[in-house]
């Protein structure tokens, strides 16, 4: 079947954009974990908040109410606490793809439509590089990498109007896990004893209570998400305490346990999710990695709570086609307007400013 490149109307340009970007939002990893309200781990902010500078994307944070309040009969009016809320400015950009055919002969021995085909395409490709930029915002690595550490070579994605906001593990977010106990980061010291366990779950988790993080919460219970490599997994499963763990979770749930399905992983309070993405030094050259010398692997495993990212999700994709070569070439063009951020707030427990919903914690990844 050929695609029929006559001029497609309003109506159709927008089933289209949106059938594009439902495909799109299907195959992302992070959809999982994105939600509208301040109990997600993604927040999603899709409207314009008009502001003393214009219109921009804001996410609010609110901390804790820090006073001891009024007791007694004593005068409740003037001694009111201020809410402390942070607004976090999401700046947004647009990134784009396009896809084209080689021309009328090429169509005619092919049996592809090139419109359906043009749209999936261009629908993993939307997807993927919001998870990757997703991912590397929250791992607050430069987009100038690409996840598995090597350089984005050729790529306008250095230059996205949210790159800048791209910002490091603040102090008290950034551990590292050397195999026994969890330590502040200095990824140039990482040896290959660095191996995650199940103790480092259990003191990540201590870790992220005792300095407030927010957990999720579900059915009156608390929850934090773990997003590992499929090597710390694997590491994880080759662990003696870890082993135990499971174990214990196959005997009380039987069949429907993770271990025999190969689920998802909650253990502990922690839902434990594995993605290539996650970000890694396996793509990056000898001398760049970790440890000494840069030539040791490792990974960033995340420990992510409430709002451990914000996510502007302006409108769908923009779907236009063009014809080319005396109209012999048909092509199709998506735009996408959003951003993300990693967003920080004054800790009243740390005393300083940190990362808001997200503990970093670097390790050896074989």
């Amino acid at each position: 079947m050929l695609t029929n490149f006559a001029g497609l109307t309003s109506q159709q340009k927008i089933v289209w954009s949106r059938d594009v970007w439902q495909a799109a939002r299907d195959q992302m990893f992070i959809k999982k974990f994105i939600g509208t309200g301040d109990n997600a781990m993604i927040q999603r902010i899709t409207e314009l908040t008009k502001t003393e500078r214009g219109e921009q994307v804001l996410m609010f944070l609110v901390a804790d109410l820090v006073s001891d309040g009024v007791i007694g009969d004593n005068e409740r009016e003037g001694n009111e606490e201020a809410l402390q809320s942070y607004s976090q400015i999401i700046n947004i950009d647009l990134i784009t793809n396009s896809v084209r055919n080689k021309g009328k002969l090429s169509d005619q021995k092919s049996v592809i439509n090139f419109r359906e085909t043009g749209r999936d395409r261009l629908a993993y490709w939307l997807a993927n590089r919001v998870d990757q930029l997703a991912l590397l915002a929250l791992s607050g690595i430069s987009f100038a990498y690409m996840n598995n550490g090597a350089a984005r070579v050729g790529s306008p994605f250095p230059n996205l109007a949210f790159a800048a906001d791209v910002s490091a593990p603040s102090s008290n977010r950034a551990l590292m896990w050397n195999g026994s106990a969890l330590v502040p980061s200095v990824t140039g010291s990482v040896t290959n004893a660095f191996v995650p366990s199940y103790k480092m779950i259990v003191d990540a988790v201590a870790y992220a209570k005792s300095h407030y993080i927010k957990p999720l919460m579900s059915g009156g219970k608390e929850y934090y998400v773990m997003l590992v490599q499929p090597g710390t997994l694997a590491a994880l499963k080759k662990d003696s305490d870890y082993q135990r763990a499971v174990t214990n979770l196959a005997l009380k749930d039987g069949q429907n346990s993770p271990w025999f399905t190969g689920g998802t992983v909650t253990i502990d309070g922690v839902v434990i999710h594995e993605h290539r993405l996650v970000y890694n030094t396996k793509g990056a050259a000898s001398g760049s990695k970790w440890g000494s010398g840069g030539t040791v692997d490792g990974t960033r495993t995340l420990l992510c709570g409430a709002q451990a990212l914000g996510m502007a999700d302006i409108g769908v994709p923009e779907w236009n086609e063009k014809m080319f070569q005396y109209n012999s070439q048909s092509g199709i063009n998506v735009d996408k307007m959003f951003g993300v951020v990693k967003p920080r707030f004054y800790s009243i427990y740390d005393k300083s400013t940190e990362d808001f919903g997200v503990l970093a914690i670097d390790h050896y990844l074989q």
